[in-house]
């Protein structure tokens, strides 16, 4: 089964890393996540909680995006997306890539490990901007939430396509399609990973950081 591979760009100040991709990943996450499930005594039925939500304003974009109201999925979050955004910055990169992707497992014999087959993967890459003054950083705020309000549109488009989604599987594999770590929700089965890169190559995300690097300089 091949994977579907979605691509977001952003161009955004170190600072500005960990809240744009939260907002991302988070917003993937609302539509990826269900609540937990309860099985009948005999495993053949089930009945499914409720998802909380919550609002989340962000302290250097000016922008509101909503996600799960789950702590836990939160925290996880936002260690990988830290780690990533720590290392981008730390090394002085320019350029990062930082990944979601959805799974799902299929038993094997004892003594391997389950096979993982991936089946959705958004990647989102970053362009670091470095800006000199707080007028050039207030437009270029304005312009991140633009971006980001586009990508949230773009991710609910796709969210609403009839595509392939695991099958809700029975209690004895139910963890090999959802995480049930979780004591307050159950997402697709998912991981992160990122890469970082001390150049920039080519790509619509490095046009986008000109014109952005253009308008400021006006």
């Amino acid at each position: 089964m091949n994977a579907r591979s979605h691509c977001l760009e952003l161009s955004v100040e170190g600072f500005q890393v960990d809240e744009a991709v939260s907002c991302l990943f988070h917003t993937v996450l609302l539509h990826r996540s269900l609540g937990k499930f309860c099985f009948a005594p005999d495993g053949s039925q089930y009945t499914m909680g409720t998802v909380g939500l919550q609002d989340v304003d962000c302290d250097f974009i000016d922008f509101t995006y909503i996600c799960c109201s789950s702590p836990h999925l939160d925290r996880k979050l936002r260690n990988d997306i830290s780690e990533f955004s720590e290392c981008l910055r730390r090394d002085n990169h320019t350029f990062g890539q930082i990944t979601l992707e959805f799974f799902q497992k299929k038993k094997a014999r004892w003594p391997f490990q389950p096979e993982c087959t991936p089946w959705e993967v958004w990647n989102v890459r970053v362009d670091l901007l470095k800006i000199c003054n707080e007028t050039n950083r207030q437009i270029s705020k304005e312009k991140i939430s633009d971006s980001l309000s586009e990508k949230i549109i773009y991710i609910a488009e796709i969210m609403n396509r009839h595509e392939y989604l695991p099958s809700i599987p029975q209690q004895s594999e139910l963890d090999l399609v959802f995480d049930t770590s979780f004591a307050d929700i159950q997402p697709y089965l998912f991981k992160t990973n990122y890469l970082t890169s001390g150049a920039s190559s080519p790509s619509v995300g490095s046009t986008v950081q000109k014109l952005i690097r253009d308008t400021l300089s006006l």
